[in-house]
């Protein structure tokens, strides 16, 4: 449904906009900014990404590692069964986010998706499930495989995986 060949000229030069020189870090600064105002003028049913990208935003609401005050922030997400897949791509800057953090400390969320706003649990994925979700979400957003090269020699970008909280865990 996300896939890139699927999306429309514009939206596919968007798209890749991510990963041009110097244009990945205005968009690190200022992207969620301009998202978070989009996504109230709109009554929280788009952000700025993805009304020109036709990218799948989601709003998740992480806890601070260290401070503990609720965060929210727009980031692309792959939907599958009932749930998500984050990447932690930082844009392909040489940390992992902040949100990642949050979500390894206390890895209760919430997350508004599609109009709907549910608790999720994050748990990182390794291995083959790991790669297999990345190679997934290069499928909607072909910046992850630049993302992936300029990172490797600092770190892997973490794949997160975010399932709705079950009875036990309620």
């Amino acid at each position: 449904m996300y896939r890139y060949e699927q999306a429309n000229v514009a939206r596919r030069i968007f798209r890749n906009s991510g990963t041009w020189p110097g244009m990945w870090r205005v968009y690190a600064h200022a992207l969620h900014r301009v998202d978070g105002v989009v996504y109230r003028a709109t009554r929280e049913r788009a952000t700025f990404t993805s009304w020109i990208t036709g990218l799948p935003v989601v709003q998740l609401t992480t806890k601070g590692a260290k401070s503990g005050r609720l965060r929210t922030l727009p980031l692309v997400a792959i939907p599958h069964d009932d749930g998500l897949i984050v990447i932690a791509s930082n844009l392909g800057q040489e940390r992992n986010p902040a949100w990642y953090h949050n979500l390894m400390a206390n890895p209760r969320a919430t997350a508004c998706f599609e109009g709907e706003t549910r608790e999720l649990v994050a748990r990182e994925l390794e291995g083959e499930e790991r790669d297999r979700w990345y190679e997934r979400g290069i499928e909607i957003y072909p910046g992850w495989v630049q993302y992936r090269a300029r990172t490797a020699a600092h770190r892997r970008i973490p794949v997160i995986a975010l399932t709705p909280v079950g009875p036990a865990q309620a």
